[in-house]
């Protein structure tokens, strides 16, 4: 009997997850593998030529800008919830929105100067991964900045708190993936253009 206890007792408990973040993660993962595939695919087209040169428009600059600040902006928001200063962790997320929002209309700006530089989605290839790289991941941006109104209005409702931070955690999880995402496509874009 007492082998037996010490086999249980022994025993690794397994890992746990709330179900929630672990969905999370593995859309994570899919839209990660998305993108590295596409980005791959325009290496490879990029080298079989007949490639259209283009200036990246300005205002990626600028919506590189927004989405670092929007990052610390949930951050702080985060940071809020952990101490239960709720008035912080509102305006943060109200701050975040704000900005993601600004990133949006940033990116509709962006196909703006596209399209006076004579880039197109169609004609050719260099200008359809423009746009879907910027559209695909606009979407994922919009995706982000509902998550984040469904969790102001939680916090609206003093349903976010220290000891209540599952919701949170996955929204700052997705905010500050989409904001690295970008990063990096706009470092690839730069690298590679």
């Amino acid at each position: 009997m007492e082998e037996k206890l010490a086999f249980v007792e022994g025993a690794e408990q397994p890992l746990s997850m709330h179900p929630k973040k672990f969905a999370l993660w593995l859309f994570i993962v899919s839209v990660v593998m998305v993108f590295a595939g596409m980005t791959s695919a325009y290496i490879v087209r990029q080298s079989e030529g007949n490639w259209l040169e283009f200036d990246l428009p300005d205002v990626f600059w600028y919506n590189s800008g927004i989405i670092v600040l929007s990052s610390l902006s949930i951050h702080w928001s985060y940071l809020a919830a952990k101490r239960d200063d709720f008035n912080s962790l509102k305006l943060g997320l109200i701050v975040t929105t704000l900005l993601g929002l600004s990133f949006l209309v940033g990116q509709w700006y962006s196909w703006i100067a596209l399209v006076e530089q004579d880039v197109y989605f169609v004609g050719n290839p260099a200008g359809s991964f423009m746009y879907v790289f910027t559209g695909l991941h606009g979407l994922h941006l919009v995706s982000g900045v509902i998550f984040l109104i469904i969790v102001l209005i939680s916090s609206l409702g003093n349903k976010i708190h220290s000891q209540n931070m599952p919701q949170m955690e996955m929204c700052v999880t997705y905010w500050h993936f989409l904001g690295g995402l970008w990063l990096y496509l706009f470092m690839f874009l730069l690298l590679n253009h």
